[in-house]
């Protein structure tokens, strides 16, 4: 009887930790090659078979990287983020997430671009076109089926798709 009260028990637990979730208050920035630190693709988490270098479509299968602080988000987790209609893996560190997230403010930063070319200053003129400003959602552990944009929100030379934000979509599980 105790064994069986304990696998409940633990069934249970297990469905509540995995449980949709739509936590809001991020702050949204965006980085890429040329504003990496050091410059390149290099990532602090290998995740997915990356090889510790940042990329994605955005896809379940191929989510684009986040940075963000140290225990704000699980290493490695995979999130929905409904202003860009794509999916998210936490892969990286940020510095200035984690001074936020030390003083209370979610903050992630978002991979823009190519992981093989710099995109040098139209780049980062592009991550501040991006940047919506305000504070949004995002979705913890989300169902693989919400809707993507898998297009580049950043291609070489100077291909910014600014379209490609949604600050207005709603987070839902």
């Amino acid at each position: 009887m105790r064994a069986t009260i304990t696998a409940v028990a633990a069934a249970a637990m297990a469905g509540f930790a995995s449980a949709c979730s739509t936590p809001g208050n991020f702050i949204v920035t965006f980085y890429g090659y040329p504003d990496n630190d050091p410059p390149g693709p290099a990532t602090s988490y290998n995740c997915g078979g990356r090889n510790n270098r940042a990329g994605g479509s955005g896809t379940y299968d191929d989510p684009v990287t986040i940075a963000t602080a140290p225990g704000e988000l699980n290493q490695c987790e995979i999130v929905y983020l409904p202003f860009l209609s794509k999916y998210g893996r936490v892969e990286d560190f940020c510095a200035q997430c984690d001074s936020d997230w030390k003083h209370g403010q979610p903050h992630i930063d978002i991979w823009t671009g190519s992981s093989s070319k710099n995109g040098g200053q139209a780049q980062i003129d592009c991550e501040n076109r991006l940047t919506p400003g305000g504070r949004y959602s995002i979705v913890r552990n989300p169902p693989r089926n919400y809707g993507v944009n898998s297009a580049p929100l950043f291609s070489p030379p100077n291909t910014c798709n600014t379209g490609n934000v949604h600050p207005n979509n709603p987070a839902h599980c």
